[in-house]
């Protein structure tokens, strides 16, 4: 693993080499992340730059992140859903981090994940520039899923932080069967609403939806189908992060074989000039997500 002490190779093997030392230093503090949960499931002062609440885990999260990916040589940048800007710890690549997706699930012990997205270039950065993204969903195991390479893989990670490969050239299966969309239902657009009224009728569609976007994400990966946070009429822009879950979400489930859309474009084109800028967000099976598109069209 490239460190400060350990300069990183020369270009371009050096890109590759640090997007192997972030996602060994992801998986491998995953066990840490989990463990350091029980007594943490508190909110704590203040809010993070998006206007949320945070528990004591999201700030112990993104400091151990903070600290041990900002020590990996050819990372410039290490950026987080709870800072307000980037925070400058070399030269090199851009990190961002959403440290725990779903932490409002402490209290009920439900599914909570840790997205990591990295960019080859400044922030914020584009669709274009993430040339690596993973997320590690804390469930009943511990797994991570990584996009690189035109490929998908899922790891199983083991409590010593060992990892090994569960699953390679992860595809979402042909026929879909899950679906989940978050919001207020009072809320959502004419246009959403209509398209979920016809999901909801297909007997062969079962409701999955968790509170934690990584955990809906990865049922629409095992199971295919499609996961959403719509735009809504009292938030145009819905509530996920471009940077931070947008893009390294859409280029996964890309990068699987399925679609994403903010309900006009893939996900990988959308284009914002603010580090927390928010989109709506669909991803699963393209035909779903045509015919999301379809109903927007529609409306318009």
């Amino acid at each position: 693993m490239a460190t400060r002490d350990n300069p990183a190779p020369t270009e371009p093997e050096s890109t590759s080499a640090t997007i192997d030392a972030v996602l060994d230093v992801v998986a491998r503090s995953a066990p840490d992340v989990r463990s350091g949960l029980p007594g943490r499931r508190v909110a704590i002062e203040g809010e993070n730059p998006s206007g949320e609440s945070q528990k004591a885990a999201d700030v112990y999260a993104d400091e151990l992140f903070l600290d041990r990916i900002g020590s990996i040589s050819n990372v410039g940048v290490y950026a987080s859903e709870e800072r307000a800007e980037g925070i400058d710890v070399g030269s090199g690549l851009s990190v961002c981090v959403d440290p725990l997706d779903g932490s409002s699930n402490l209290e009920p012990n439900a599914a909570m994940g840790t997205i990591v997205a990295i960019y080859d270039g400044p922030l914020p950065a584009s669709g274009d520039d993430i040339v690596a993204a993973a997320y590690v969903l804390y469930g009943a195991t511990t797994t991570m899923i990584v996009a690189r390479e035109d490929s998908v893989t899922e790891y199983v990670i083991h409590q010593d932080g060992e990892y090994e490969v569960a699953r390679e050239d992860v595809t979402l299966p042909e026929d879909p069967t899950v679906y989940g969309f978050g919001g207020r239902v009072p809320h959502w657009v004419e246009a959403f609403q209509s398209f979920v009224d016809d999901i909801e009728s297909d007997p062969s569609m079962k409701l999955r939806y968790g509170g934690a976007m990584i955990g809906d994400v990865n049922q629409v990966l095992t199971y295919g189908g499609i996961f959403g946070y719509p735009t809504l009429t009292n938030a145009p822009e819905g509530k996920l992060r471009v940077q931070f879950e947008g893009y390294p979400v859409g280029y996964i489930v890309e990068t699987a074989g399925g679609a994403t859309s903010d309900g006009h474009q893939s996900l990988l084109d959308v284009e914002k000039d603010d580090l927390h800028a928010r989109t709506p967000v669909y991803v699963g099976n393209e035909e779903l997500i045509d015919d999301l598109e379809s109903a927007f069209s529609d409306h318009e």
